[in-house]
């Protein structure tokens, strides 16, 4: 990666800063450099050959010893784990981009790849668990590093069900006794995070459903199935049906996102397709929703005599947020940038893989403000002309150090 790890100003400024932490000026400018080049080299899930590369050489020129996942991309780094068998707090960060063009304008670092970007901040997960890693690496070679640290660059988080679970297989979790990550809001100011406890994202699956019969005139539409009248129903009425049959507090939503059927006006087809997203806040209900919206889309397709094939993609399930890892963060950036740093944030329906680490360890997930202050533009994620404020890289290396640095007394 060429900003990251071959221009003139690239000498190892990984050195101490004093909590430990204030970065040196020479390693925020080549952090933001090598965020930078990332943003304009995205990759996509499991292709992320170039990403993984860079990272590992600037974790090598540091002195670790990178492994790359099983898989061929993304890569786990110990630091200070040698002969100590404590828990290990594990750093994560994302590092695949999505399927869209960059639609920035008079931007220096626009994506050089067609209809790739890095529209969800994944670059900045990634710059500033790298920034934390090579500062943490400074302070386990000076003794100061008081407990083991294991970084986590995960690939395919935008694949369902997510690049986590071969990251876990590779041996991501083992030895590990808590996880943080970050992800970017532009709603949240930078140089502030958003914390909650218990659950901070939603469960998303993917579904796909086939409807099949006779087809016939339009004339006659008692004489065969009326396919485009039972796809309109499965449309309609099966995100009703679905919700009504779990807490309503669980908040399952069934919402589609592509409805095909027929070719010409005077003719009934003979198949019809929907596709969607079925999301849910809630941990045990997600666990239901496969076989409530299966029974909810039969029972409709039935009423016109129409044949079902559903596809049931297990997506993720919800981020739950753990209490006291969730304080540690709160304390970690309180102790950085005080007590006005911190906010509440609301549960989030989109879906998040780092929920598949979860499963197994505790660990918390924390809003990283990158709104530039003052900023009235409404911006949101997965959208082409998605951008940060780079302090905000600044402040996630902060915030991943000083975690790091407080875990030691929570054993």
């Amino acid at each position: 990666m060429s900003a990251g790890t071959d221009s003139p100003s690239e000498a190892d400024h990984s050195g101490p800063s004093p909590l430990p932490g204030t970065l040196p000026e020479a390693l925020r400018a080549e952090l933001v450099a090598f965020r930078r080049d990332m943003h304009m080299h995205p990759e996509l899930g499991n292709q992320e050959f170039r990403t993984t590369a860079a990272i590992k050489t600037r974790l090598e020129r540091a002195g670790l010893a990178p492994r790359v996942l099983k898989t061929g991309t993304g890569l786990i780094c110990d630091i200070g784990t040698r002969g100590d068998d404590r828990p290990v707090l594990a750093l994560r960060a994302d590092i695949d981009a999505l399927p869209i063009p960059d639609t920035k304008t008079g931007c220096a670092y626009r994506s050089t790849v067609p209809d790739r970007a890095h529209a969800c901040g994944h670059d900045v997960h990634t710059t500033a668990v790298l920034g934390a890693g090579l500062v943490l690496a400074a302070l386990h070679r000076e003794g100061r590093l008081p407990h083991p640290v294991r970084l986590i660059f995960q690939p395919a988080e935008e694949v369902l069900p997510g690049g986590a679970p071969d990251a876990i297989e590779s041996g991501a979790l083992e030895g590990v006794g808590r996880i943080v990550a970050v992800h970017c809001d532009p709603r949240v100011d930078a140089g502030r995070i958003g914390l909650r406890h218990g659950p901070i994202t939603s469960a998303c699956d993917r579904l796909e459903v086939s409807l099949d019969g006779p087809g016939g005139h339009t004339a006659r539409p008692h004489l065969t199935t009326d396919l485009v009248a039972a796809a309109a129903r499965v449309a309609t009425e099966v995100p009703v049906l679905a919700a009504r049959r779990v807490d309503a507090r669980a908040g399952l939503a069934v919402t589609w996102g592509r409805i095909e059927s027929g070719h010409a006006c005077n003719v009934i087809p003979q198949h019809a397709e929907l596709s969607g997203t079925v999301r849910c806040l809630d941990l045990a209900a997600w666990r239901q929703a496969p076989d409530v919206v299966h029974a909810a889309i039969d029972e409709v397709a039935a009423l016109y005599r129409a044949k079902t094939e559903i596809t049931y993609v297990r997506g993720v399930p919800p981020v739950v947020n753990d209490p006291a890892v969730t304080e540690l963060l709160r304390s970690a950036m309180t102790a950085r940038r005080g007590v006005g740093s911190v906010e509440d944030t609301e549960q989030s329906l989109g879906g998040e893989d780092f929920s598949w680490y979860l499963q197994q360890v505790p660990g918390a997930m924390a809003r990283l403000g990158v709104r530039r202050p003052g900023e009235r533009a409404v911006r949101d994620l997965h959208q082409g002309d998605f951008d940060v404020d780079e302090t905000a890289i600044t402040v996630g290396v902060e915030l991943f150090t000083a975690a790091a640095l407080l875990d030691a007394g929570r054993d």
